[in-house]
């Protein structure tokens, strides 16, 4: 993937993306049954443009994208697991915030 593709990623990620990092109190509480939010990374387009050159860039690095939908008149891509969101965030810079799910 080459720098200028890594570099609009993380200019979507640097907007408005966020992580959510999946809690280990609340699962070791409330177990894996009830608690099921796991680790996800989101991008936000603002046009369906936007989306598809951020799923086709999220592709070409290597990833399995989640079922992109829309909220707020944006469109939301999602990024599904442990390992892919720390190469996500490895690969961006980890420039981000997180949110923790409570």
């Amino acid at each position: 993937m080459s720098d200028d593709a890594i570099a609009r990623l993380a200019d979507f990620f640097d907007r408005n993306g966020y992580v959510r990092q999946q809690n280990a109190e609340r699962l070791a509480v409330e177990g894996c049954g009830s608690y099921k939010k796991g680790d996800e990374v989101r991008l936000v387009a603002e046009s369906l443009a936007e989306l598809a050159e951020i799923r086709r860039l999220l592709r070409s690095a290597g990833f399995k994208l989640g079922r992109a939908f829309r909220k707020a008149n944006q469109y939301r891509q999602p990024v599904y697991g442990r390992e892919q969101v720390a190469r996500f965030l490895v690969l961006v810079g980890g420039r981000r915030r997180t949110r923790r799910d409570t």
